[in-house]
């Protein structure tokens, strides 16, 4: 993590910050990096239906990562709790022009304090290991491995499964 890390809000994910969320799909480097998306960012229609229903959902929790110089323009990222196979789950994406600058491991420290629902579970690429470390930083612990499939890269990926108690 950067000596002086970039200082970060946690705010409400509004309409206007999807499409920065979008664009962070986009970077190839990026994707390759992610554990198997749940969001198809080479559809927009699929990507849009997918935040619709993660917006809807009664026990997703979502938020924007923003600089806190300018929290309502400065989008870096976005950061959720969400259901999946009966199980809380935490991901976070953070546009790769800020990686390195302790983002991840403040954003997913302040939204821990805010989610305190225990066990909550990651789902991280096998690959990204400055990704693994965030989590671990946050008291996350390797449980166990799964191949999933991925739908923007039109194949399967290992993901690592690490769960907070």
């Amino acid at each position: 993590m950067s000596e002086n890390p970039v200082a970060i809000v946690l705010r409400d994910v509004e309409d206007a910050d999807l499409h920065a969320f979008y664009s962070y799909l986009q970077d190839p480097q990026a994707q390759a990096m992610a554990s198997s998306s749940t969001e198809d960012g080479s559809d927009p229609q699929a990507f849009d239906s997918y935040w619709a229903k993660l917006r809807r959902s009664p026990t997703a929790v979502m938020r924007t990562i923003a600089l806190a110089e300018d929290p309502e323009h400065a989008v870096v990222g976005h950061i959720e709790k969400f259901d999946d196979e009966d199980r809380p789950y935490v991901r976070y994406w953070v546009d790769r022009e800020y990686w390195g600058r302790g983002i991840g491991t403040n954003a997913l420290r302040m939204f821990l304090d805010e989610v305190r629902e225990r066990p909550v579970f990651a789902r991280q690429n096998r690959s990204n290991e400055a990704s693994l470390v965030v989590l671990k930083r946050n008291g996350f612990r390797h449980i166990g491995q799964d191949t999933g499939y991925d739908a923007m890269r039109g194949r399967m990926v290992d993901d690592i499964i690490l769960r907070l108690a």
